[in-house]
């Protein structure tokens, strides 16, 4: 172990129908469903190519892989509540760590695999590649693509003939084009290696929490090696607490406050302005159900989808009097520039992204000359002031396939791979993945670790990570206040979280109707940016249902039937 690397690793309010008169909002009638869909094979392929679209809660729970908590885990600094994640903020020295893959299990196999890169690819041959190689017992050739332009690559290799060993997938990726169908076509079925109690064979894998695995089942099979992912925390509506507390301001408690504090904050001659876009958020504020196929609610029997709600409808008038009173930054406006920086510098007060970027944001600024900056998350609130609805997001939204067509002892020996990388915080394998080798990638000053030269220009690009991972964990020991910030708002946020219908699944459309709503997003943005109308979202909502909505209406309540039989 000498030598590893380290890992930082209730006030009264208008009511909605006060709100959607005074925005002028109509609501969306749902239109009257149809016969069942009649081209609905009872394999769930929708009878157009698709293959299995979906399985049942009774057939996943003989797909899933068995639940063992890993015994190399350590004890976290900030226990988990309520089911937030735990946060590590303690620096742990090499010789405390655990080792989970005391030797080399990959058997020297060659291994082929593409993912995303947001960043520069390192070297082939490099010291950090040679180093995880060597402890996982495989060769691994890189192809890393860029992650801004990874749907178009990804596309076009899956539908060649030459697919590599491994490839990785990210869920806004997962719905374009043929990618559903390649994942069916493509990818090997992994539950004869993983399903029940077979996965012991590989501990940091059984260790990697069921609602993950759930969300790896595609077309009835084990088919994805998950990234798990926090309940919470897809979107996260950030303020620059430092900011704040020197103005004395306290981050808004509902819609209408939010909207004032706005105005009140927003100064575009001094080039200070309230926010960044704010829809992601707006969707949490007025409770819009999720994406597909999450997307769903029974009323009255019926299912509902999200676009026919009035809390959509809502939250899109809510955004756009944001943009109409000038509170948004321009370059927001106009979809361009960095966000992240714009933040940084004080132009906006509050933007709302993924929680990816809070270390990293924090991090960057107190290290380059900004030792006072705070990013803190502001609590969600529900529209009027009340109790938020935060529904659930899948156990994982990345995963990695392995390619169909590979020889057993490849298979195996991805696994071990997957095994390896999946090690959890407190373990020599995580250390080694996350941050190289120490003396040649980092070194330990102050009791932390730092990066040298070629620990950033290889471990900092992510190529392992994208294979597999552990249990989320917050574990940033440089930077211990944004862990106690971010686990102290997801143990607050937990107690408000739900978990839609279809929660955790994944659920192939036919071909036919799974690309519906690929308009509404531009048309989202048009709405709130004021070059669209609420009657124009209304309009594309009854084209939907004309064009297939209401056939998929029937699809989805043929499947619910079908499993309630």
């Amino acid at each position: 172990m000498k030598g590893v690397a380290t890992m930082p690793n209730t006030r009264s309010a208008p009511s909605r129908r006060s709100f959607l008169a005074s925005t002028a909002v109509a609501a969306a009638a749902v239109g009257s469903a149809g016969p069942l869909l009649s081209a609905c094979s009872s394999d769930g392929s929708g009878g157009d190519g698709g293959g299995p679209g979906r399985v049942s809660e009774k057939d996943a729970k003989q797909i899933l892989p068995a639940y063992q908590a890993s015994e190399f885990a350590v004890e976290p600094d900030i226990p988990s509540q309520n089911g937030s994640s735990p946060g590590y903020t303690s620096y742990l020295p090499v010789d405390e760590l655990g080792v989970s893959v005391p030797e080399p299990k990959g058997g020297g196999a060659e291994l082929s695999a593409m993912t995303p890169l947001w960043g520069t690819a390192p070297k082939p041959g490099n010291a950090y590649w040679t180093a995880m190689d060597e402890a996982i017992g495989v060769k691994m050739t890189w192809q890393t693509q860029d992650g801004n332009t990874y749907g178009d690559k990804l596309g076009a290799v899956l539908a060649s003939s030459d697919i590599p060993d491994l490839v990785c997938i990210p869920g806004w990726e997962l719905n374009k084009g043929q990618i559903p169908k390649a994942v069916d076509q493509r990818f090997a079925d992994l539950g004869p290696y993983l399903s029940g109690d077979k996965v012991l064979a590989y501990p940091n894998l059984a260790a990697v929490p069921t609602p993950a695995w759930k969300a790896a089942i595609f077309g009835g099979k084990l088919r994805g090696l998950p990234m798990p992912q926090q309940v919470i925390g897809g979107v996260v509506p950030f303020y620059r607490q430092d900011v704040f507390d020197r103005n004395g301001w306290t981050p808004p408690t509902s819609a209408d406050e939010f909207l004032s504090f706005a105005k009140e904050v927003t100064n575009a001659k001094a080039k200070v302005w309230a926010c960044e876009d704010f829809k992601w958020s707006a969707w949490v504020y007025f409770g819009v159900l999720p994406e597909k196929p999450m997307c769903w609610r029974e009323e009255g029997g019926k299912l509902v989808h999200r676009y026919e709600t009035d809390e959509y409808l809502e939250a899109l008038e809510w955004t756009r009097k944001l943009y109409e009173a000038g509170v948004v930054h321009p370059d927001a406006v106009a979809a361009s520039g960095d966000a992240a920086a714009r933040f940084a510098a004080g132009e906006s007060l509050m933007w709302n992204t993924g929680s990816g970027a809070w270390h990293g944001t924090v991090s960057e600024q107190r290290s380059g000359g900004n030792p006072d900056f705070r990013m803190n998350a502001m609590d969600f609130f529900a529209w009027d002031g009340g109790d938020p609805v935060i529904y659930a997001g899948n156990g994982a939204n990345i995963w990695t396939f392995l390619n169909k067509n590979l020889p057993e002892e490849k298979i195996l020996a991805a696994l071990e791979l997957a095994n390896f990388c999946a090690g959890p915080y407190g373990t020599y394998e995580n250390r080694l993945r996350d941050y190289g080798v120490e003396g040649t990638h980092y070194t330990v000053q102050d009791g932390l670790p730092v990066r040298t030269a070629d620990g950033e220009a290889q471990a900092a690009q992510v190529t392992y990570g994208f294979i597999a991972s552990p249990e989320v964990a917050i574990a940033h020991p440089d930077q211990p206040e944004q862990v106690a910030d971010q686990c102290g708002w997801e143990q607050r946020m937990m107690a408000f979280v739900k978990e839609p219908m279809f929660y955790g699944r994944q659920i192939q459309e036919p071909d036919h109707l799974a690309n519906l709503s690929d308009p509404f997003e531009a048309l989202e943005d048009d709405v709130v940016r004021g070059r669209a109308s609420i009657g124009d979202m209304q309009n594309a909502v009854t084209e939907w249902r004309r064009s297939g909505g209401d056939e998929l209406r029937d699809w989805y309540k043929q499947l619910l039937d079908e499993e309630s039989a």
